[in-house]
């Protein structure tokens, strides 16, 4: 489903500032895999999604979504293949719009527009339905404003907004970074049971090293714009946060150095 080949790179080149932040990064997700990225800040975890969606181009190398070349397309022509959710809650949804209008909005990306009602009788009864699954009560307030929700029912209905069209790929972001650890342990499961439901092909950005462990069936690890580490199968089920370190040290040659994933 997805297929990074020798991906580079570099920020401000031939500067003070220079950073290399892909160094031939090589990558393959088959139909299903639901894969966790970790690694320490500037490890290039977050610029691989950026890279696969378009938001940068890339220096060097190739992309394939579904076995399409999209290296060179523009952000706007990959977001058909794509669903993402970022890390802050407030980026994923429209704040002034109902419930149910932005669970229609994202229900119509992608397809041609016309004149007609809004919302359909059938479309607020699927919506409901959606909703419900969700276990928060967001079933009965179709018509509530988004702003008016906390930060995690914001993301819950912006991983119902990323995948209600079954996207090709569907790109987490640390989606949970800046919830409490209730919510953040809510939304993990909710996003657990979506992508098994419609078997979606899931890359996961994630600063927790047990979340890591706990989520997907194949973890990957990054070190300086290179992945380092990748388990999965029997292997990953099997590990615990020292085996993980362990693999890091060896592999890297040096210290994990990131509180937030030791503190995770």
């Amino acid at each position: 489903m997805l297929e990074i080949r020798n991906v580079y790179k570099t920020f401000s080149p031939g500067t003070i500032n220079e950073k290399k932040a892909l160094n031939g990064i090589n990558l393959t997700l088959n139909d299903g895999d639901f894969v966790t990225v970790i690694g320490g800040n500037g490890a290039g975890k977050s610029t691989i999604l950026n890279m696969i969606c378009g938001v940068y181009p890339v220096d060097r190398g190739t992309i394939l979504i579904d076995g399409v070349d999209v290296t060179k397309l523009p952000e706007y022509k990959r977001a058909k293949y794509l669903g993402r959710v970022f890390q802050d809650p407030m980026m994923g949804t429209a704040a002034d719009m109902w419930i149910e209008e932005n669970l229609a909005l994202a229900s119509r990306r992608g397809l041609r527009r016309g004149l007609g009602w809004a919302i359909k009788k059938s479309e607020r009864k699927r919506y409901r339905e959606l909703l419900a699954e969700l276990d928060l009560g967001l079933e009965d307030r179709l018509s509530t404003k988004v702003g008016l929700l906390s930060g995690g029912q914001r993301q819950a209905i912006t991983l119902l907004m990323a995948t209600i069209r079954q996207p090709k790929l569907l790109m987490l972001d640390e989606h949970t970074a800046a919830l409490d650890p209730k919510t953040a342990k809510k939304v993990l499961e909710i996003t657990d049971k979506i992508v098994k439901e419609h078997g979606l092909t899931t890359l996961m950005v994630t600063h927790n090293m047990r979340d890591a462990i706990e989520y997907g069936n194949r973890l990957i690890m990054m070190h300086e714009g290179r992945i380092i580490v990748d388990v999965s199968g029997d292997d990953k089920k099997k590990l615990t946060v020292e085996d993980l370190l362990g693999m890091f040290e060896r592999a890297s040659g040096t210290e994990f150095a990131s509180d937030r994933a030791l503190l995770g």
